[in-house]
């Protein structure tokens, strides 16, 4: 259930929840770090999300006529973010880069370079390449727009996400999305999670609801998923999300901080 409420609604519905029978087996309540982790992961995205746009939006500016090439992969930097557009080689063994956007400092305006020839790049923009390629292919086809983001996920490894892109404005998407951990190389899944399953939109906040949380019941795991933190930090205006799954409740901050309440047992 995805619900977008006045508060008041919202610490009702909670109530009525602590009366419910709890789940008999219950798993180990997440530790501070493992919050602190859902927490880095969903604003990672969420950067992601928002250089990916405004980069998009710089390289159509300079080639209005013309399609950014058929991937965009960003990496972050110690000056700021950088996205490649291009595609990987007929033979796979580079990632040729038509266009490059460049971020000045932390604004939304982004330099853009276009190489002709295409630049051709081994590094990871390669890795991230056949990363999303792999994780699109296990994916499968889809019937709405997607986007897909690749990050560092540590241990020589990558996160690829695929998530519903937003359509309408004011409107936010939650569900259907999945996170891969796939090798240094791109080449092999080596871990795959279901974070949501249906898609449900959120509908704008009214106006007059200044005080506003969303709720929505959780039961693929215990615990908050990263495009849940990725939900609060898009939606606009911003308000805190509650997460209820089958043995805790959590409250995602409007800078995307997780703090979780176990769930009362009814004897």
């Amino acid at each position: 259930m995805y619900i977008t409420k006045p508060l008041a609604s919202v610490i009702f519905a909670m109530a009525v929840w602590t009366l419910l029978p709890v789940r008999a087996e219950a798993s180990d309540k997440p530790s501070t770090a493992e919050l602190a982790a859902i927490t880095e992961r969903g604003r990672m995205l969420a950067q992601y999300d928002w250089v990916a746009w405004h980069a998009t939006d710089a390289v159509m500016a300079t080639h209005p006529k013309a399609d950014p090439g058929g991937r965009y992969i960003a990496h972050k930097t110690d000056s700021g973010w950088v996205v490649d557009f291009g595609r990987l080689s007929a033979s796979g063994d580079a990632f040729l880069v038509v266009d490059e956007a460049i971020q000045t400092g932390n604004s939304p305006k982004f330099q853009v370079k276009t190489f002709d020839p295409a630049r051709k790049d081994t590094g990871w923009n390669l890795s991230g390449a056949r990363a999303i390629e792999a994780a699109s292919r296990d994916f499968g086809e889809v019937n709405r727009p997607y986007n897909i983001a690749v990050l560092p996920a540590g241990n020589e490894s990558l996160y690829v996400y695929l998530y519903p892109a937003q359509v309408d404005n004011g409107i936010y998407p939650l569900g259907g999305d999945v996170r891969y951990r796939i090798s240094a190389d791109g080449t092999r899944i080596m871990a795959k999670r279901q974070m949501h399953k249906g898609i449900v939109e959120y509908g704008p906040v009214s106006s007059s609801e200044k005080e506003s949380a969303g709720y929505h019941t959780h039961v693929l795991s215990d615990v908050p998923e990263d495009t849940d933190v990725f939900l609060v930090l898009t939606r606009q205006p911003r308000v805190p999300e509650v997460v209820v799954t089958p043995s805790y409740m959590y409250s995602i901050s409007v800078n995307g901080t997780i703090t979780v309440a176990d769930r009362p047992s009814v004897k």
